[in-house]
């Protein structure tokens, strides 16, 4: 992956390296040529004797196929909580980890309810637990984690402690795992929505910036692919929202990583501009 000039100018004008590793160039080196001399010197090698014929060996029998998970069309549903819409904070947090609203609940290790500054000005939304986020309770972790790190970083922004300004919110469209990381069910994401509209509403961010098909489909409530929602501004409950590629994508065609460092810069400058507005400079 290249930067372009204006890219790095960019980078440099903030005062950050580029957020993902440069690849190193692999450079070829030739095998030294046999020793002439030292090779005719060695005796010719003798053929190895003939072996007995043994009896023939018995035919091998079919390893047995691993059992195919079953199509899942229709998520298993229970009593969805009532009252979401007015939960505060140590409220939300225990409804969720106790929910069982769908299936997900009988196969999760724990909730995965979103972590960050609940008075952020950024919010970033994912779309479901992984195996990793499924067993530490917290989003975005492993190598799409540390990608998201430096996307951020490369911004000026942060998930450790921070004033608001720089610490962000994040939170996915599911707080539960589905099995073997399929894809989630519209009922499941139908039955978790009133968790992120709450978290949306309580961190009152400037933007969120909806990462991934199913957070994106999600949110803006569309079927179309994200490559025809980047390069605008969407609105949800009157929040703008950015769209942008789920880390765990690009690690799989980090060409387009360059699309996703446009969608980042698009972010900030609203993000700068609405704060600017707030503060009346």
């Amino acid at each position: 992956m290249r930067w372009t000039e204006r890219q790095l100018a960019m980078l440099r004008e903030m005062g950050v390296p580029p957020f993902w590793p440069t690849e190193p160039v692999a450079v070829a080196v030739a095998a030294p040529a046999p020793d002439a001399v030292s090779v005719a010197a060695q005796p010719p090698r003798t053929p190895p004797a003939a072996r007995p014929a043994s009896a023939p060996a018995a035919p091998a029998r079919p390893s047995a196929a691993a059992p195919a998970l079953p199509a899942v069309s229709e998520a298993i549903l229970g009593p969805r909580p009532v009252g979401v819409d007015t939960m505060d904070w140590p409220t939300l947090r225990d409804t969720v980890a106790g929910c069982q609203a769908c299936g997900l609940c009988q196969s999760r290790k724990q909730t995965v309810f979103g972590t960050g500054h609940t008075q952020a000005r950024w919010m970033l939304v994912g779309e479901a637990p992984g195996e990793q986020e499924d067993r530490q309770g917290e989003p975005f972790v492993g190598r799409a984690g540390q990608l998201l790190d430096r996307m951020l970083a490369a911004v000026g922004l942060t998930r450790s402690e921070a004033p608001p300004e720089q610490q962000v919110y994040i939170a996915n469209v599911l707080k539960c795992r589905p099995p073997a990381n399929r894809n989630p069910l519209p009922q499941e994401v139908a039955q978790c929505e009133p968790f992120l509209l709450r978290q949306m509403a309580l961190v009152q961010p400037d933007l969120i910036l909806a990462m991934g098909r199913f957070a994106v489909q999600s949110l803006l409530k569309t079927s179309e692919p994200i490559g025809k929602l980047r390069g605008r501004v969407h609105e949800v409950q009157g929040i703008p929202v950015v769209v942008t590629y789920h880390p765990a994508y690009l690690l799989r065609n980090p060409a387009d990583k360059a699309l996703v460092w446009d969608d980042l810069c698009r972010a900030r400058e609203l993000q700068l501009s609405r704060a600017a507005a707030r503060s009346g400079t």
